[in-house]
């Protein structure tokens, strides 16, 4: 397996991995990346058109999974400022400066590669490619599973998923969510517990 960064020209690999539909009744992985109202009046189509262009145009959206050049798993890690969302979750949301701090926004693993680790191994990659970019901290709003949770509702991740890559509870924010950090060291390498 191999990760590989959404970029222009990764752009196929992700919107095959994603369908025509644009998994979760369309949403591209862009519902942290616009505003509440942006993200309603974009429609489906437009929320393809502006991960596709933010993709064209060189920004950190996230990392794709491929297993043999084929698009398996898929993780959104970017800076969290470029995630209005965020600022008004109340998950997410926390007071202080964002700058150098990025986000674990999202987890989507196609069907045949589920309960196979890939969201472990994603979110290790996912920190090591926000860590290489200069982030000093990473963030993620992850669920605490409590009893059977459908698929869709694991989109934030797990904590279990996490804890076991080095993140820290920093609050818990209901039951089921959390708010976790992982430290990148002062040299910029994502340093494992």
């Amino acid at each position: 397996m191999r990760f590989a960064e959404l970029t222009g020209e990764t752009w196929p690999l992700f919107e095959r991995l994603f369908g025509p539909g644009g998994v979760q009744g369309g949403c591209w992985c862009a519902f942290f990346r616009l505003t509440g109202p942006e993200f309603k009046q974009a429609g489906k189509d437009g929320r393809k058109a502006h991960v596709r262009d933010e993709a064209a145009a060189g920004k950190p959206l996230g990392l794709l999974a491929l297993v043999d050049d084929e698009p398996v798993g898929w993780v959104a890690v970017s800076p969290r400022l470029d995630n209005p969302r965020l600022a008004r979750s109340p998950v997410a949301a926390s007071a202080g400066d964002h700058a150098g701090v990025w986000s674990v926004t999202c987890f989507y693993i196609g069907r045949k590669s589920r309960r196979q680790g890939l969201s472990a191994a994603l979110l290790r990659a996912a920190v090591d490619f926000a860590a290489g970019r200069g982030a000093r901290v990473v963030e993620g709003y992850p669920v605490e599973v409590l009893g059977k949770r459908p698929g869709a509702d694991l989109y934030h991740g797990t904590v279990s998923t996490f804890t076991k890559a080095g993140f820290e509870l920093v609050e818990r924010r209901a039951p089921s969510r959390a708010l976790m950090r992982f430290r990148v060291s002062a040299d910029g390498n994502a340093v494992r517990r």
